[in-house]
């Protein structure tokens, strides 16, 4: 049993190493379906220590202001569509 879950921990390393980082859904999905290859893995953890990690975004806005989840425009709070893209706010 313990063999097992060693197993599976090593072979989710670079999937695990690389939660964080910018391109995880890729990391993943080479892990999950060329992981099982020496070079799949090693292409899979190259990727997941040399990725940036992820910076989340935060948006400051002012009294009145209000920005736009598509294409980040600013926009007034009142405002149903936006200037730029014309979506639904």
């Amino acid at each position: 049993m313990f063999f097992f879950a060693f197993c599976t921990l090593l072979y989710f390393l670079p999937s695990i190493i690389g939660h964080d980082k910018r391109s995880f859904t890729g990391i993943l999905l080479v892990n999950i379906l060329l992981g099982w290859t020496v070079v799949g893995w090693l292409v899979a953890l190259i990727w997941a220590c040399t990725d940036e990690p992820r910076v989340p975004m935060l948006a400051v806005t002012g009294p009145g202001i209000c920005y736009c989840c598509r294409c980040g425009a600013r926009n007034p709070v009142i405002a149903n569509y936006c200037r730029a893209c014309g979506q639904p706010i």
